[in-house]
């Protein structure tokens, strides 16, 4: 199996086989990324991703899950997603769920019969990065995507019965617009009920604009409890049947479990981080790189 580059995949998805169908990310603006900083979006060869498909049934005697790499694999052309979702259907008969990279946009980019069609080919889910609702933010982090297509791309999904896992970071907004970012993004996560969400604390990427932007004070990093009381404000304010993903390693309070059933919980240990650190309105978040 070839692979070139980087290659990311979501935690969730450590029990996967890889299957390395694009190259890079179509957008690769956000400042505060440095997944594909490596290469340019390109999609592959049918015939070697194929090649790897079939190299990789005989490396592995039983699969229960595939994940399509790089950053957005729902970019590619229809037509050609569905070859390699009838490919891996034909070769891993076992498999019980395909997920893939996707922005909400490239939902809006096909048809509600495309994505269908994608669906009854064997995609499952797709895990997609919202990272804020605030159009303030996403606008500073040049995400090149609004709200409104956002909440579009998420309902084109839905309808298609694609199951989305919708991303965010915790501090996005920095400083400044903590509580616009959390509370737009609460919003936005309500209107759009997405099956599963994975939210995750700020890190500073090498390399990145953003890294650039803290050095030079443009951007002001938030502090501990400024992250905590987003987790906060999250959970009181959610009003949706949704498996809560906050299990990242950035997390200054990682947990996961369906949010109906494990509110209180959640609550209780973020409130429990609030009150037992008296310095946090003064530290600064600290997390590791992605």
């Amino acid at each position: 199996m070839q692979y070139e580059g980087k290659i990311y995949r979501p935690w969730i998805e450590a029990r996967s086989i890889l299957i390395q169908t694009t190259l890079g990310c179509s957008i690769n603006t956000c400042t505060f990324c440095s997944m594909f900083d490596d290469k340019r979006f390109k999609v592959r060869d049918i015939e070697d991703v194929f090649k790897d498909i079939e190299e990789a049934r005989q490396i592995y005697p039983c699969v229960e899950s595939i994940f399509l790499t790089d950053g957005n694999v729902m970019a590619a052309r229809t037509d050609y997603l569905l070859k390699v979702l009838n490919k891996l259907k034909q070769t891993f008969p076992e498999s019980q769920r395909i997920s893939l990279y996707s922005g909400l946009n490239d939902f809006r980019r096909k048809s509600v019969a495309e994505l269908k069609e994608l669906k009854s080919a064997g995609l499952d889910m797709a895990y997609c990065g919202l990272e804020s609702g605030d159009p303030v933010v996403l606008d500073r982090i040049k995400k090149r995507m609004s709200q409104e297509q956002a909440i579009e791309g998420m309902a084109m999904a839905k309808e298609a019965g694609i199951e989305v896992l919708l991303s965010f970071i915790f501090g996005l907004g920095g400083r400044e617009r903590s509580k616009e970012h959390i509370i737009e993004t609460t919003r936005i996560l309500n209107i759009t009920k997405p099956e599963h969400i994975a939210p995750m604390a700020l890190a500073i990427q090498p390399g990145t604009v953003m890294e650039q932007e803290v050095k030079d004070g443009t951007f002001i990093m938030p502090t501990q409890l400024q992250i905590l009381e987003e987790e906060k404000y999250l959970l009181e304010n959610l009003e949706i049947d949704t498996f809560y993903w906050g299990d990242h390693g950035n997390n200054i309070v990682p947990q996961k479990g369906y949010l109906l059933d494990s509110r209180e919980q959640f609550l209780a240990r973020v409130n429990h981080a609030i009150d037992s650190n008296p310095m946090a309105a003064q530290n600064i978040i600290q997390t590791y790189s992605w």
